[in-house]
């Protein structure tokens, strides 16, 4: 079995049914799979050969999920980029992945043509759109010339399927290689942790080059033939609007788009009658938000809340709907085809109810990180996932999620490593020292806050550095706020004591630690 053929066993039975939705057009499983295999045959023509990466800059959009299942069924390795990253962070993925054929929307064209002279392996352009790229082969035109059987190639569970990076406490992504094996295994944990049924309706908000997006909010419905609505830019009034038109049965999302959800002015009006399941992920979603959403989609029996990392493809726990109220805080046991375990710093079990790492191990967990060998010996040490999540198991091995190991920042669903943003920061001439750290935010869960030492006789305000780290990084990992202090706390070995920082700016605030 392969990944590729979900999409075939689908079509063969249900036809006829609506597989995707994107913006005004509505594609059946014969027809979405008649252009994954036209797209197939295309990247077969050019040359593309087992194992060999193909990168995409796109949009949520039909051609995203084409050019997946596509690139699957011809036994290349999927390889999306964060379209919110920077030039410079697109260029470094490109040339790090080896991708030889790149497929870009064409709203990416001004910034493709700003790395293009730097770009090591690619070879192929493909721009997906109506207007033509220089120097970019037509996503359409090539679709047109190519027949839409399906391609004759033979692929197992262990051959590589996906290269999807992950930031990295080092400030360079990884690129966590996960197998064919790897996703049908979590398919079938999340369809058990879910508790999915055939055909439902699922709005797919969530940008599918994260894997929660991609290997649960979209294949599973693939799987269960159910409708996929790609969202491309996520807006609350239009979100709604869509719920009630097309009768949507399952919504899942970050705890920030459920709270910009609730924000809505007269959400309430709103027909939801048709919404039976949410799922959350990323950060702990609040009971109080809960409750608001069992009030807004009445025949949802709960919440799910889903925990894991992009290196199991990505799921860990689920915490079933039925026991969002009574078990607080909590992500759920552990998915049935995978084994958990709290460890303490020499990786030896932990009692119940004590904190440590949690670590894992299974058939979801990847295969290892790319050109990545020492990392990748750090991260599966004796077998086993090592998460850097900090957690307790209690007496019926639920899991709580504590605090992160690596100080990860998760703002809107997004990982934010600060360690990244530090570096960005040093570089600047008049900051002497500089530490990031995530503070609560209403809306986002977290927000990226810098703690700012400057050089002898230097002066900034807070806008200068908030527009020095928008000019390198990535949009969305700017500093929300910044402070200039004296000097930062460390221990006695030097560290800089972000736990300190974090205590402090709480206490400021009058919140709890």
């Amino acid at each position: 079995m392969d990944v590729g053929q979900i999409l075939t066993l689908t079509t063969h039975k249900y036809p006829n049914r609506i597989a995707i939705l994107f913006e005004e057009k509505r594609f059946t499983y014969q027809e979405f799979n008649g252009r994954v295999n036209q797209c197939a045959h295309s990247l077969l023509k050019m040359g593309l050969r087992k194992g060999e990466k193909v990168a995409v800059l796109l949009f949520n959009s039909n051609h995203f999920v084409e050019a997946y299942f596509a690139t699957a069924k011809v036994g290349g390795v999927f390889t999306p980029i964060n379209f919110r990253f920077a030039p410079e962070e697109v260029r470094y993925i490109l040339n790090n992945s080896d991708a030889r054929f790149f497929i870009f929307g064409e709203e990416f064209s001004g910034l493709v043509e700003v790395i293009r002279s730097r770009l090591q392996k690619v070879e192929t352009f493909i721009s997906a759109g109506n207007k033509k790229v220089k120097g970019s082969l037509n996503y359409e035109t090539i679709l047109k010339k190519s027949k839409k059987e399906d391609p004759a190639i033979n692929l197992s569970e262990r051959d590589e399927c996906q290269l999807m990076y992950t930031s990295g406490t080092t400030g360079r992504p990884k690129g966590a290689l996960i197998t064919h094996g790897n996703i049908l295994w979590n398919l079938i944990n999340t369809i058990v942790g879910r508790e999915d049924q055939e055909g439902e309706i699922s709005l797919v908000i969530g940008p599918l080059y994260h894997t929660a997006a991609l290997n649960n909010h979209f294949t599973v419905p693939v799987a269960l033939a159910g409708t996929s609505i790609l969202i491309k830019r996520f807006e609350p009034r239009s979100v709604m609007e869509t719920i009630e038109k097309e009768k949507v049965n399952v919504i899942s999302g970050a705890p920030a788009m459920y709270h910009l959800l609730l924000a809505l002015p007269n959400v309430e009006r709103y027909d939801t009658r048709s919404v039976i399941k949410c799922t959350t992920g990323a950060s702990i979603l609040p009971d109080e938000t809960k409750e608001r959403l069992l009030t807004l989609f009445p025949n949802a029996k709960g919440v799910y809340d889903v925990y894991g990392c992009t290196e199991a493809s990505p799921n860990i726990t689920i915490l079933k709907a039925n026991d969002s109220f009574r078990k607080r805080e909590c992500v759920g046991p552990p998915l049935p085809f995978l084994e958990v375990r709290i460890v303490d710093d020499k990786d030896r079990d932990a009692p119940r109810g004590e904190v440590g790492e949690l670590i894992c191990r299974g058939p979801n967990v990847m295969k290892g990180y790319y050109k990545n060998k020492q990392t990748t010996r750090e991260a599966l040490k004796g077998g086993w996932l090592h998460t850097g999540d900090l957690a307790r198991m209690d007496d019926e091995g639920f899991i709580y999620i504590v605090d992160r190991k690596k100080d990860i920042i998760v703002s809107g669903g997004e990982n934010i490593y600060p360690r990244e943003i530090e570096e960005v920061l040093y570089h600047h001439p008049k900051i002497q020292e500089a530490a990031v750290i995530g503070v609560p935010d209403q809306v986002w869960g977290e927000s990226v806050k810098a703690m700012v030492v400057l050089k002898k006789g230097e002066t900034m305000k807070e806008e200068e550095v908030i527009e020095y780290c928008k000019n390198h990084l990535a949009s969305y990992k700017k500093p929300k706020s910044v402070e200039f202090v004296e000097d930062l706390p460390r221990n006695p070995s030097g560290k800089i004591l972000k736990t300190v920082l974090k205590e402090k700016y709480l206490n400021q605030r009058g919140e709890k630690t």
